[in-house]
């Protein structure tokens, strides 16, 4: 007596609609097993995963016949909870959001947003980051400049020049050309037109340089000649330790 299509196993029904398959449906996500329901999986219509398990399969099965989700399965979790119950997570706010966000399940990405943690960064953080001219190019320029002086070396220094306003800059141009002329490699941030300060931008680019992995810290520059002012105001040392 042959099995009806409805008693087989969901996962491993890989060519028929999945309107016609079992409600109750097991998950491989990063290697991470989940069991739960179609309509749960379904619940925001709108989403990218409601559209992986609307018609056709559009997933790949494990050994198992599980449906696999190329993902960190650690956080999926708090997805499956809050389709399942509507609950926020209030653990891995950042690693939730970005998982929201890869799944598409709006009301989510919108309740997560209003957390003090993405709202900090995404509307704080990010949007004064972005009135900091070429941030994210100098970021990178930082760390091209240290990992070329890492040679045989325990640490590297990467000289930064922080100037806020237009004044700050010109008042900043000769000791910038001095450290030229000593072919010393300057990184400069700003100006810019936010209410952050300096060590509000400094500490910034510690957390982004720490984000990438590297172990960085940063201290007063002192030049080795006399400006019109205290160096110290606008020059810092960043220092790169590799062991």
């Amino acid at each position: 007596m042959s099995i009806s299509s409805e008693h087989k196993p969901l996962g491993k029904q890989v060519t028929g609609s999945l309107h016609t398959l079992s409600p109750i449906v097991e998950l491989n996500v990063g290697g991470e097993m989940y069991t739960t329901t179609l309509s749960t999986l379904k619940k925001h219509p709108g989403s990218k995963l409601a559209e992986m398990f609307t018609g056709q399969p559009k997933l790949r099965t494990d050994s198992e016949g599980r449906f696999f989700i190329d993902r960190p399965g650690t956080y999926f979790k708090y997805i499956l909870e809050y389709l399942r119950s509507n609950q926020v997570p209030t653990q891995c706010i950042q690693d939730v959001y970005k998982e929201a966000l890869f799944y598409d399940i709006e009301p989510l990405i919108k309740q997560l947003e209003d957390s003090p943690q993405i709202f900090g960064e995404l509307v704080a953080r990010k949007q004064f980051l972005a009135r900091v001219p070429n941030y994210s190019e100098n970021i990178e320029l930082m760390i091209r400049i240290a990992r070329a002086e890492a040679v045989a070396s325990r640490r590297s220094s990467v000289i930064v020049c922080v100037v806020r306003t237009e004044e700050d800059a010109a008042r900043c141009q000769d000791a910038l050309n001095s450290l030229d002329m000593d072919k010393k490699s300057v990184v400069k941030f700003g100006p810019w037109k936010a209410a952050p300060s300096i060590s509000d931008l400094l500490d910034c680019i510690q957390m982004d340089v720490e984000a990438k992995g590297y172990k960085i810290s940063f201290q007063p520059h002192v030049a080795e000649k006399g400006f019109r002012f205290k160096s110290h105001d606008f020059f810092y040392k960043f220092l790169f330790t590799w062991w």
